[in-house]
């Protein structure tokens, strides 16, 4: 009989789904909480065998066929089919957990509360979110005239009312509010679902596999899980009226934001809630005259670019990612922060019997190389100007090293020590470069004095913090 392969999440989703396949008595004991293991066996069905994914790559998977099954929200299956809608991916059974909507939701300081109110718009209308595709479907359907789409690596919701109208995103209407926002529509439900790829489903008897999930809901029924609003309070994230010639600064999410905060207080510049221990993307400072959003570092190069902010504090890495999608952008490196030292590099499973790029280039294969990596036009640069001419990119979003070997032959990731790499059976055979912080700006000049003598003290004001920690 063939054997079955299923994709499962990790965050979110990830300690709900244990428990369920727990009750559907697989026996995948790894599959739990800050465990490191990706590649797990079921111990009780021989032919079933579990990968650990980042959900938004489950349903990209399970739809090219690297796998049979997998369980992810219906948010990211609407979000592949609303591109693909004749992929192979199909939707078996909604799990009801795991639940949420996605809503077009706007600032009421901006006069919009109703779809006639962004429909009544003359000027574009742009959508912020990190459902690109479900975003263009929602303006196409609304028939709107002219709209434009930011798509986002996540953080949508500090967008409107400054640097878009509309943000789709996913939580519930009593959590909007925190953000400042208001729904305006409701775009999906959300839920958890098990999913398979149609051909697998034809080829391959399933039903051991599919029944025990079924069992086990009725066994335990599901209970609806709402996402929980954090008990914030509003004035926290609601939008201030920006100051007049104010200098707009996006600061970094995430792991980047401890350093970046002793970077900044070195430079004798206060940050107020960042980080912030409720999520707070509208951190306060004492720079007259500078508002400041948390936002993605992937997403710094191009929002600069569009002139939604004028400094930013993003990695190298993500600027050259952006650079060759967009050779020609408006945004440059303006200062070396010296701080998140990276090397980017190009790795292979150490079954791999290859030492370095030139010996990968020239191996006979039939099937096109797959090139896994966050950094598409990086991975995609590399390829082409190393000759790897029967190649293909697949796009992840994290838990990377997953991928390799199995589902790519060659990894384009980043790395501090070269520890992780190691620790999954992996090595490095070539170095891209190297990436640090750094703060970017745009390449145009800036016509308001004002804000442009701001701007110069604020990159002065680093420029000596990072020169004194030398």
């Amino acid at each position: 009989m063939n054997n079955i392969k299923i994709a499962l999440p990790k965050g979110r989703l990830l300690a709900r789904t244990s428990a369920l396949l727990s009750q559907a008595g697989w026996g995948l004991d790894g599959y739990q909480e800050k465990a490191r293991l990706y590649r797990i066996q079921s111990e009780s069905l021989p032919r079933l065998s579990a990968r650990v994914f980042h959900e938004k790559d489950i349903p990209i998977q399970v739809a090219i066929g690297n796998y049979d099954l997998g369980i992810c929200g219906s948010d990211w299956i609407e979000e592949l089919l609303a591109k693909y809608p004749s992929s192979a991916l199909m939707k078996v059974k909604n799990l009801k957990y795991g639940d949420g909507t996605l809503y077009a939701a706007a600032s009421p300081s901006a006069g919009i509360d109703t779809v006639e109110a962004v429909r009544a718009r003359t000027g574009t209308i742009r959508i912020a979110s990190e459902y690109p595709n479900l975003a263009e479907s929602f303006a196409l359907e609304l028939r709107l005239r002219r709209f434009g789409i930011f798509p986002l690596w996540g953080g949508a919701e500090v967008y409107p009312p400054e640097s878009a109208e509309l943000a789709l995103v996913c939580g519930t209407a009593e959590e909007l509010p925190r953000y400042g926002l208001a729904p305006i529509s409701q775009v999906l439900s959300v839920s958890a679902f098990l999913i398979a790829n149609g051909n697998s489903w034809k080829a391959k008897d399933m039903a051991e596999v599919v029944s025990s999930i079924e069992e086990a809901l009725i066994a335990e029924p599901a209970k609806h899980e709402k996402t929980k609003a954090s008990p914030v309070p509003e004035s926290r994230y609601l939008p201030k009226e920006e100051p007049k010639d104010a200098v707009r600064l996006a600061l970094p999410d995430g792991h980047q934001q401890p350093p970046t905060q002793q970077l900044l207080g070195k430079a004798g510049i206060r940050l107020d809630d960042y980080p912030s221990p409720v999520g707070n993307r509208r951190p306060t400072t004492d720079l007259d005259g500078v508002t400041i959003k948390v936002i993605r570092p992937q997403d710094m190069p191009l929002q600069v670019a569009n002139g939604n902010f004028d400094l930013a504090i993003t990695g190298r890495d993500w600027l050259v990612e952006h650079l060759y999608q967009f050779p020609s952008s408006p945004v440059q490196e303006i200062l070396d922060l010296k701080l998140g030292r990276v090397k980017i590099v190009a790795v292979v499973s150490q079954e791999f019997s290859v030492a370095d790029v030139g010996e990968l280039k020239g191996s006979a294969r039939q099937e096109p190389l797959k090139v896994a990596s966050e950094y598409i036009n990086i991975a995609d640069k590399y390829a082409r100007d190393n000759h790897l001419s029967h190649y293909r990119v697949v796009p992840t979003w994290g838990a990377s090293e997953a991928f390799l070997p199995e589902d790519a032959d060659l990894l384009i990731e980043n790395t501090q020590t070269g520890r992780t790499i190691a620790r999954h059976n992996l090595k490095i055979i070539d170095t891209l470069f190297e990436s640090t912080a750094c703060l970017i700006g745009s390449t145009g000049q800036v016509s308001n004095p004002v804000r442009q003598k701001r701007m110069k003290a604020i990159i002065k004001t680093i420029s000596q913090a990072v020169e004194a920690i030398k």
